[in-house]
């Protein structure tokens, strides 16, 4: 298992889909993960410590699991199939290890809010990695600034204003 950060989020610029860019720890490896407006969006607050005035879906999940006396452990990007990513939730309640089918984009919200490590299984990575910086450093600086640049405000454009 090879453990990832939030490195950022952005729209990918052919289709303005939204994404969300895990990369290692050493900034050499990225795996970008195409996600729904609402899941980017709630990425988003919370990286931006933006609290909504009632709870949001992720953050009653959570709480849900804390109630019922579990802790969340991690979540894991456990496969990739047809080009669908799958994600797992581990979950620790009396000290029995449980695995939640989930989708990546909700792990991922998931993990940011309950501040707990994101991994990807090593094939998944070798699978889907997007750039290995040894080798192209130039095109991992430009997506890098690319992703630098976005501001959660870019993501409000697409939410109805009521």
């Amino acid at each position: 298992m090879i453990e990832l950060v939030v490195g950022g989020l952005g729209f990918d610029p052919r289709n303005l889909s939204p994404l969300v860019l895990l990369r290692d720890q050493e900034e050499m490896n990225f795996l970008p993960i195409w996600i729904g407006i609402f899941e980017a969006a709630a990425i988003a607050m919370e990286l931006q410590n933006v609290k909504p005035p009632r709870p949001m879906t992720h953050d009653l999940l959570r709480e849900c699991i804390i109630k019922l006396g579990a802790t969340i452990k991690r979540v894991v990007i456990s496969e990739m199939k047809e080009g669908t990513f799958y994600a797992v939730i581990e979950i620790e309640q009396d000290k029995k290890q449980l695995k939640i089918d989930a989708r990546p984009s909700d792990a991922i919200a998931l993990a940011v809010r309950s501040h707990v490590p994101i991994f990807v299984s090593e094939p998944v990575m070798m699978q889907a990695k997007l750039v290995n910086a040894e080798k192209d450093e130039a095109e991992t600086k430009k997506f890098k600034d690319f992703i630098q640049n976005m501001k959660p405000e870019d993501f409000t454009k697409y939410f109805k204003k009521d």
